[in-house]
């Protein structure tokens, strides 16, 4: 029995980058150590997925943001959101 269903869910992305920056995927969800799936963009196998768990190289993501910079600010591959604890110092 595979956990499929509630293993993989979609999680909350952040900001959209820059065409032409980098996508910041930190959080282990973007990979999938247990199946390569075809790219969405260049059909090659990988173990990446974007937020919505659609399988993508991260360098394919950021070259179609990179080439369709109106429809990447609907989001569709965005950055992981930064937490609070890891952006900012709390020594006085």
């Amino acid at each position: 029995m595979t956990r499929t269903g509630d293993k993989k869910k979609p999680f909350e992305p952040g900001l959209v980058p820059a065409p032409g920056t980098l996508l910041e995927w930190r959080d282990s969800q973007h990979y999938d150590r247990w199946q390569d799936r075809p790219c969405v963009l260049c059909d090659k196998p990988t173990p990446m997925r974007s937020h919505a768990g659609e399988p993508v190289h991260k360098a394919c993501a950021e070259d179609w943001i990179a080439a369709n910079p109106v429809e990447a600010r609907l989001g569709r591959f965005a950055s992981d959101t930064q937490s609070k604890s890891t952006k900012r110092a709390t020594h006085a």
